[in-house]
């Protein structure tokens, strides 16, 4: 069954969500992004999805910082990704207690790169296989590759990654709900690699949508749909089939 992930997306050094990638659309929930870790931890939350905006945006970690005071202080896994677009930078991001790394861009700009990574960190990389207008977007959304989501995993799953996060861009902070479609298509070409969703998920219908795919989903990236309260931690995972304590 899928597991629960709330995001916290950090810019400027605070919690924050964007409409579609555009950062000129943002909105503030959060001005300590370890509020929001612990308040989602209080509800039931087992593990977190944290993104650097500004490292995406940047092309190196700029809020490692804040990855530290999430880990040590929320008590859960934590799962980081955000300009990591070098061996160091990912030992760096594991050193600051990122259980998992989220590698995008490198992925499919530098594979030798990916390839360090994966030998020093093991399955503990994540590729980001972020989608916009049907093709890969890279460089914190900003570019677009040419190249399509099951074309990249199929290319990617023997590299030795320890899975995938499959994101619609296109839907992500709408809340108009999962693009379940493009998502199996997605797990098709993972074969037996674990593939976590992200975008779009906008109520409890949204979840159990996902979780009654055909296809094997690992786990549901939230974040606006939590921060805006259309439903609470606890019922978020009892929806993906997750029995909280």
């Amino acid at each position: 069954m899928p597991a629960l992930y709330p995001a916290i997306d950090i810019l400027g050094g605070k919690a924050v969500r964007l409409e579609q990638g555009d950062f000129e659309r943002r909105r503030l929930y959060d001005s300590d992004p370890l509020d929001a870790a612990r308040r989602w931890v209080a509800e039931g939350a087992t593990s977190l999805h944290v993104v650097d905006l500004d490292g995406a945006r940047e092309g190196r970690p700029v809020n490692l910082e804040h990855l530290e005071r999430i880990a040590g202080g929320a008590g859960v896994p934590v799962q980081f990704g955000g300009g990591l677009r070098t061996v160091d930078s990912v030992l760096d991001a594991v050193g600051a207690g990122a259980d998992r790394v989220v590698i995008g861009t490198v992925a499919f700009t530098q594979p030798d790169v990916l390839d360090g990574m994966i030998e020093r960190s093991g399955d503990r990389v994540r590729i980001a296989v972020d989608v916009r207008d049907g093709v890969v977007a890279t460089a914190g959304w900003l570019s677009r590759t040419t190249v399509t989501a099951p074309e990249a995993v199929t290319a990617l799953r023997d590299r030795g990654a320890g899975g995938f996060i499959y994101t619609s861009v296109d839907r992500d902070g709408t809340m108009r709900g999962p693009d379940t479609e493009a998502l199996a298509e997605a797990c098709a070409s993972a074969g037996d690699a674990p593939v976590l969703y992200s975008g779009g998920i906008g109520s409890l219908e949204d979840l159990e949508a996902i979780a009654a795919l055909p296809a094997e989903i690992a786990g549901v990236i939230v974040g606006k749909a939590l921060y805006e309260r259309r439903f609470s931690v606890t019922d978020a995972r009892l929806a993906l089939g997750e029995e909280p304590a």
